[in-house]
């Protein structure tokens, strides 16, 4: 859907993804063992998902992003959210990902740490339906 502000009108649309840190492990010498623990494991289960969606819900809320998918995942979360021009998508990401891990935190007690890195996509010519019905799929 169009949107627009005093200055622009834009139909923008990110598919971001990201993953938690995990604990190292700190008896092992294989260092390549050591990195692929480090970015895959499932650290966010129980409980986890559904406060990191209302968390989610939360900041978009409060800066003004429109929300249209959240699917936390077991090692990973896909976000598809709507933005006005003014949001460079690394500020998108530097928000969700900061403020939902203090937030997280300070809220409850086991912590959340998110790594470094992060994918993020415009829907470009990709309807968005198209990229809600794969943000679904993912928790099947």
């Amino acid at each position: 859907m169009v949107k627009s502000t005093r200055h622009a009108t834009y139909e923008l649309y990110y598919h971001i993804v990201f993953i938690p840190k995990s604990r190292r492990i700190e008896d092992s010498v294989d260092i390549a063992e050591q990195g692929s623990a480090q970015y895959r494991e499932s650290r966010l289960t129980g409980e986890t998902p559904q406060r990191l969606d209302s968390i989610f819900a939360e900041i978009c809320d409060e800066k003004g992003i429109e929300l249209i998918e959240s699917e936390v995942r077991p090692d990973h979360v896909h976000l598809f959210v709507g933005s006005p021009p003014k949001n460079a998508p690394s500020l998108l990401v530097n928000w969700l990902k900061g403020i939902s891990a203090r937030w997280y935190n300070q809220r409850f007690e086991d912590r959340i740490k998110w790594t470094r890195s992060y994918y993020v996509g415009s829907s470009g010519s990709v309807l968005k339906e198209t990229i809600e019905q794969y943000i679904e799929e993912q928790g099947s």
